[in-house]
């Protein structure tokens, strides 16, 4: 459906008039035109989501920062620019951030790096004080840490988090340059109370919390647990996410030392969406090498969690893709590979718990050597999946029928309380692995609009 069907504002109907029909025939209907000498530019930065593009095309839909001025439009490269830029102008005024090349996320405001001695110098905190300090053969395993060593990892990791973690108002969009390489290096966009944000075209690498907490009741044998998502959405509404990459390296978890007999782990979600967040569309991602990839609810006790995910890829990711609670989730068109890459070792693909209503329709996987149909889902026994059309190795396959095969307990069940109407672009599966290897994840989008492959 083209930009021109979408709804409301004058400002909006001017800029789905240009170009809609080439936009319709290219499969770019989320992709304005602007014309300049003798060829066609992509205007990514102006773009918004088109009608009946997933959940946020609800209601008001998502425009972002669209409407901006000129004196709300930036382009950036340093991690100084890019937080002066999402704190410029006044509370609500609409912004577009443009993100040209390379962010280190872990300098100080003159541009040089920080490390994680630098964030520690001067709390107390060592990491050998701390395994020390919370050995459970003297700390024990039914308490969380507390004391003097505790308290100085978390100042530590506080002044982390005040450098990689940046917060994004409302009316935003954030869009990587179209041909620079645009990537956001060891940071966390944070989404919160925030409604209307796009973000398009960036690659996410490396998130790392440099002072993970160890809990020791976490699971039977503990857990350490990290901080900072690539992208967290939280109390939020309309948001879209289209055309990023998001990936672990080059620090792969295979590199994380163990202590306690559990991983050191440093990376958190790659796009998380919790805290009764409500009404976001993810698509033409392209996910890879990281463990907890996309958690869909913070709490079995989370609500609204309205999210479509679709023409996303997954490759080398372990789990959660997604993790979903309580919430009505549309998977379509996704495609997920499940062979093991850089150490990701695939566990499950999607899990539905906590009375979710997942519909999953027309995805496609890949099995590995040595991975089932019935490994491809998980659950809580409270969860559901619907849906048709999903084909494991070219074959039409009934996830939910292999799962519950070879679960006696904590079955998911097939029926749903909703059925999608928000289905653009919805296609059938055979053509996806050809298709998203190619048209996913950032640098695809690129300033010339007959190479904007895949949409």
């Amino acid at each position: 459906m083209s930009a021109s069907s979408h709804r409301r504002s004058p400002a909006r109907k001017r800029l789905a008039l240009i170009g809609a029909a080439s936009l319709v025939a290219a499969g770019l209907a989320a992709v304005p035109l602007t014309m300049s000498a003798g060829a066609a530019t992509v205007d990514l930065a102006h773009a918004v989501l088109p009608a009946d593009d997933g959940w946020a095309a609800s209601g008001s839909g998502t425009t972002g920062g669209h409407a901006a001025d000129a004196a709300h439009t930036s382009t950036v490269s340093t991690r100084a620019e890019l937080a002066k830029a999402l704190k410029a102008g006044p509370e609500g005024a609409p912004r577009i951030i443009q993100v040209k090349g390379a962010i280190n996320m872990n300098t100080d405001d003159s541009g040089k790096p920080l490390t994680c001695a630098d964030y520690a110098a001067g709390t107390g905190y060592s990491l050998n004080s701390y395994l020390k300090a919370y050995d459970p053969a003297a700390w024990g395993r039914s308490k969380l840490p507390s004391g003097a060593q505790e308290s100085a990892r978390a100042a530590a990791q506080a002044r982390q988090a005040g450098r990689v973690v940046l917060s994004v108002p409302s009316k935003t969009t954030i869009v990587g340059v179209p041909g620079s390489g645009a990537t956001i290096v060891g940071g966390s966009l944070q989404v919160s109370n925030a409604d209307d944000v796009i973000i398009r075209n960036l690659v996410f690498s490396d998130t790392r919390d440099c002072f993970p907490q160890w809990d020791p009741t976490d699971g039977s044998t503990g857990n350490w647990n990290s901080q900072y998502d690539a992208v967290s959405v939280r109390r939020s509404t309309h948001v879209w996410a289209d055309h990023n990459t998001f990936g672990d390296g080059p620090h792969y978890d295979s590199s994380n030392p163990s202590y306690f007999g559990r991983e050191y782990q440093v990376h958190d979600g790659a796009l998380d969406i919790t805290n009764a967040s409500d009404l976001v569309t993810v698509e033409y991602n392209r996910f890879t090498n990281h463990d907890k990839t996309m958690l869909i609810g913070s709490s079995d006790k989370d609500t609204k969690l309205r999210v479509t995910l679709h023409h996303n890829l997954f490759q080398g990711i372990v789990q959660r893709a997604p993790l979903a609670r309580v919430g009505q989730i549309h998977l379509y068109d996704n495609y997920y590979e499940t062979a093991t890459l850089n150490g990701y070792a695939h566990s499950y693909s999607i899990n539905s718990r906590a009375k979710a209503q997942v519909v999953a329709q027309n995805n496609y996987w890949v099995l590995s050597d040595g991975r089932k149909a019935s490994q491809l889902l998980s659950g809580d026994g409270t969860g559901a999946v619907a849906g048709s059309g999903n084909l494991v190795n070219g074959t039409v396959t009934d996830l939910v029928g292999a799962y519950n095969a070879e679960h006696s307990g904590k079955k998911i069940a097939t029926a749903v309380n909703w059925t999608p109407k928000l289905t653009a672009g919805l296609e059938p599966a055979n053509g996806l692995p050809a298709k998203l290897t190619k048209s996913t994840g950032a640098g695809v989008l690129t300033v010339a609009g007959a190479t904007t492959a895949g949409r």
